[in-house]
C-alpha cells in the first residue's frame, strides 16, 4: 500500500471525535480510517477517561514486566558513576565500572545496557541526546512542503548567512536571500515576495531558530508563524537539534560553501543570486536523477493573498475571538490559550464536556468543562503511515 503523510496527532483526534458523534458506528470508522478495531478502541477507551491528550502524545511501547530486567545493584553503580561524571556517556562508564567494580562483571555490561539504564532514569539531558534520522520521504509533488533555514555564518561577514527556502520534490531553490539581520520584518518581507512570485506551499518546515520559533511561546509560535498559518499553510518543527530533518535545504548550504570557498569569490548579493540560477537551472542534482531543480518544478496554484479573510471553520462549531493576551473568554470564564494568538479568531468544537481549541487548521488545546483542565496538545512532527 503507498505511503501516506499524515500528522499522526491530528489524525487519531480526528478518528476519536468522529467515534464519539452520536450515533456513529466504530466498526465502520475503523473501516474508513484503516486500523484495527482492536486499536479503535484503545484510543476510544484511552480519550473518554483522559481526553485528547492521551491520543495526541506517543505512549511508552515498554512491557510493564522484564524477566532479565537490570539487578538493582548495577542499576545503583551505574547512577552514582554517571552523577560523579555527569559529562560522561555509557562508552566511557562502561570501562571504568568493569576495572572499579570488578564484582558488575557477571552481569555481562555492554555499552548499550548502560545507556538504556541512563535513558529509563532520566539521566541523558535532552541537549545530549543524539536521535537517529527519522526515515524521509520525497514529497510527490511540488510545493507540498519547503524547507526554510538562515545558513550558517561561514563565509559571510554577518550574524547568518542568507535566508534559504528550498522545494522538497525538485530541490528548486524559491529564495536565497541575503538580510540585513535575522529580525521577523526581514524574513516576512522575504516570505512573501516569494510567495507572490511562485505560490504557497501546503507545508513549510522550520526549525527552533528566530525569527519563527518562541521558546517562551507554546508550540514556539511567533507572529511571523501565525502570519504564515493565516495563509492556510501548516508550519512543521524540525526535531531539536536535529539539522537532518532539513537534510535537503543543509544540502544545499553545503554546496554553497564549496563554491565559495573553490571559486575564491565573494559571497556578495550577485554571487548568491547567480549561484541559485545556476543551482536551479544549470546543476544536475543527483537526488532527483542528474536533472535539474528546474525541471521538476512549477509555481503553486495556491496564490498569495495580502489581506487573508478570517478562517472559515465548520458551521457547527463555535467561534470566538481571542482577547488581547490571548485568552479564550466561554461561559463566564477565561482560558489561556497563546499571546501569539492574540485578538485571532479560533474555533470551538464541543464533543461531550471537552472542547477542542483550533486554529486554522491545527487543534491546540482540550478544555474540559466539567473539570476545569485546560491543556496543551503536542505539536508532533509529521510522521509517516502506512495506508
Amino acid at each position: 500500500m503507498p505511503w501516506q503523510e499524515l500528522n499522526v496527532s491530528d489524525w487519531r483526534l480526528e478518528f476519536v471525535v468522529k467515534c464519539s458523534l452520536e450515533g456513529s458506528c466504530i466498526a465502520a470508522v475503523c473501516r474508513e480510517f484503516g486500523v484495527s478495531r482492536q486499536t479503535g478502541h484503545v484510543w476510544l477507551k484511552r480519550y473518554r477517561e483522559e481526553g485528547a491528550i492521551a491520543v495526541t502524545a506517543e505512549h511508552s511501547r515498554r512491557p510493564h514486566r522484564s524477566p532479565r530486567e537490570a539487578p538493582v545493584e548495577m542499576v545503583e553503580a551505574i547512577k552514582k558513576l554517571r552523577l560523579e561524571k555527569p559529562d560522561w556517556g555509557a562508552r566511557k562508564l562502561l570501562p571504568v565500572l568493569e576495572r572499579t567494580r570488578p564484582e558488575l562483571r557477571k552481569f555481562k555490561l555492554s555499552t548499550t545496557t548502560v545507556h538504556r539504564i541512563l535513558e529509563r532514569e532520566g539521566l541523558i539531558a535532552a541537549e545530549d541526546r543524539r536521535r537517529a534520522a527519522m526515515q524521509r520521504f520525497e514529497r510527490k509533488a511540488p510545493n507540498e512542503l519547503w524547507q526554510m533555514d538562515f545558513k550558517g555564518p561561514q563565509g559571510f561577514n554577518k550574524g547568518s548567512g542568507p535566508l534559504s527556502i528550498l522545494d522538497d520534490y525538485s530541490r528548486y531553490l524559491l529564495a536565497l536571500k541575503p538580510l540585513e539581520n535575522m529580525r521577523g520584518e526581514g524574513v516576512q518581507q522575504a516570505l512573501q515576495e516569494t510567495f507572490e512570485s511562485s505560490g504557497l506551499p501546503e507545508y513549510l518546515l522550520i526549525d527552533h531558530g528566530t525569527p519563527w520559533y518562541n521558546t517562551q511561546s507554546p508550540w514556539g509560535w511567533t507572529g511571523l508563524t501565525v502570519w504564515v498559518m493565516r495563509q492556510g499553510i501548516r508550519v512543521i518543527l524540525s526535531g531539536v537539534r536535529h539539522p537532518q530533518t532539513q537534510g535537503k535545504v543543509e544540502r544545499m548550504h553545503g554546496s554553497l560553501q564549496r563554491a565559495i570557498g573553490k571559486r575564491r569569490q565573494q559571497p556578495d548579493a550577485q554571487f548568491v543570486e547567480a549561484f541559485r540560477l545556476e543551482y536551479n537551472h544549470v546543476r544536475p542534482h543527483e537526488g532527483i536523477g542528474m536533472v535539474t531543480p528546474a525541471s521538476r518544478w512549477q509555481p503553486s496554484s495556491r496564490r498569495f493573498q495580502p489581506h487573508p479573510r478570517e478562517w472559515s471553520y465548520p458551521p457547527d462549531w463555535n467561534v470566538r475571538r481571542l482577547a488581547g493576551e490571548g485568552q479564550l473568554s466561554w461561559r463566564g470564564q477565561r482560558w489561556e490559550v497563546s499571546r501569539a494568538l492574540r485578538h485571532q479568531l479560533v474555533g470551538l468544537q464541543q464533543v461531550g464536556d471537552r472542547m477542542l481549541v483550533h486554529f486554522c487548521n491545527m487543534a491546540l488545546r482540550e478544555i474540559n468543562l466539567r473539570t476545569g483542565r485546560n491543556i496543551a496538545l503536542p505539536a508532533n512532527p509529521f510522521r509517516q503511515l502506512q495506508l
